[in-house]
Parts: C-alpha cells; sequence; structure tokens
C-alpha cells in the first residue's frame, strides 16, 4: 500500500501541473493538439522514469559538492538520446514539439523529482515516483490539449506519430463555432486558468461539506 501511495502522491497530491504549478513552458506550447500533447507526455514520462532510476543508483557516489551538475549531465544526455529516437523514428513529431523537446533538459519537474527524491531514495521507490509524476504531467497536458483542440477545431483528432496516418477524427461540432483563441498561447494560459479555477472550487467544495459533516456530527455528540 506504502509503494502504491507513492504513486498516487505523484499523480494528486503532487501534481506537477494543477498543485505544484511545474513545467507549464512544455505544458502550454505543446497542449495545441492532442497528438502533440500525447508525444510530450510520453516523453517526459521515459525521461523521468530513466534519469531517477540513474540518479538514485549513483547517488552514494556523486560528491554532494558536485551533485547539480552530475543531474543536469544525465538529464541532458537521456533527453539527447530521445531526442535522436524521436527525430530517427517519429520525425514529423519531433518537428511539431520543437525546440520544446530538448528544452526538456531544463524542465523544473525532472531537476525537482531528481533532486528532492531520487538522490535521496532507493531505486524502486525513485522508479515508482516517477511513474506517479510522469503519470500526473501526462495526464494534464492531455486533458488541457483535448479542450484547447475540440474549442479550437470543433474535432478531435489523433496522428500515429509512427506513419503518420489518422487514427482518428471526430467532429464534435460545426467548425464554423470553434474559438481559435485556444489554438494560441493566449488560449492556453485562459484554458489553464479555467481549469485550475475548477479543480480549487471543487476541492473548496469537498472540503467544506467535509467541515460541515464533521460540525454536525459534534453537534449531535
Amino acid at each position: 500500500m506504502k509503494k502504491l501511495n507513492i504513486i498516487l502522491e505523484g499523480i494528486v497530491k503532487n501534481n506537477s501541473t494543477f498543485v505544484l504549478l511545474l513545467g507549464l513552458c512544455s505544458i502550454l506550447a505543446s497542449s495545441s493538439t492532442f497528438s502533440s500533447a500525447v508525444g510530450m507526455g510520453v516523453a517526459v514520462i521515459i525521461v523521468l522514469i530513466t534519469t531517477n532510476i540513474i540518479i538514485s543508483s549513483i547517488r552514494k557516489i556523486t560528491p554532494n559538492d558536485i551533485r547539480i551538475p552530475v543531474f543536469i549531465v544525465v538529464i541532458a544526455s537521456v533527453v539527447s538520446i530521445i531526442q535522436m529516437l524521436m527525430k530517427a523514428y517519429t520525425p514529423e513529431l519531433a518537428m511539431t514539439l520543437g525546440v520544446y523537446l530538448p528544452l526538456i533538459v531544463v524542465n523544473c519537474i525532472i531537476m525537482a523529482r531528481a533532486e528532492v527524491y531520487a538522490s535521496k531514495n532507493n531505486v524502486f521507490d525513485s522508479f515508482l515516483d516517477a511513474i506517479g509524476i510522469g503519470i500526473g504531467y501526462f495526464l494534464s497536458i492531455v486533458a488541457l490539449s483535448l479542450f484547447r483542440e475540440i474549442l479550437s477545431t470543433g474535432a478531435l483528432k489523433f496522428i500515429d506519430p509512427f506513419t503518420n496516418s489518422t487514427v482518428f477524427d471526430i467532429r464534435i461540432f460545426n467548425a464554423d463555432y470553434a474559438i481559435g483563441l485556444f489554438s494560441q498561447s493566449a488560449g492556453a494560459f485562459l484554458m489553464l486558468g479555467l481549469m485550475l479555477a475548477s479543480i480549487n472550487a471543487i476541492q473548496s467544495s469537498v472540503s467544506n461539506r467535509k467541515l460541515r459533516k464533521a460540525e454536525a456530527a459534534k453537534a449531535v455528540k
């Protein structure tokens, strides 16, 4: 159960986007379409898992004074490999993600997990932490992309990154009613703000309901 909690905390309690507000640059830039969001989400998960495992494995032999440069070298090496593989096997996706793919190196989510968790815990727990944080990031960027693409185009489309063929293209409403703003940077900020406000409103409502129940229980006693 304790191991499962590590994953759940990464998805919910320590969600990098909607709780900690980390890595927003890649989230906002790569969420204009569902396909690019999935690609960025998977790339971040792979980088998180790989770097957490490596950094946790070498934590005991890494001098404390140079740990940050070591983390940067490890992260940069992993991202470079991922970038080369994507350019070789998914060139269209790599082109779509553009500069934001190599910028995963300076993504504060990756560095934060390396410093806060992987450098202080064993390999398996660090792996579970990467899974939880990675899934949380993936769900966040995909959720944001769903709303943005549907509102800006009136449809939801997913393109296979390996074959560049359309897997599905679902028309939700007439394109004449689409709001082009949501395909732009301003629309990304607006949608993220709306989602954060909705989440905070739901959390506040749940907290107030629990508080009222607790007060009612005390009154009965």
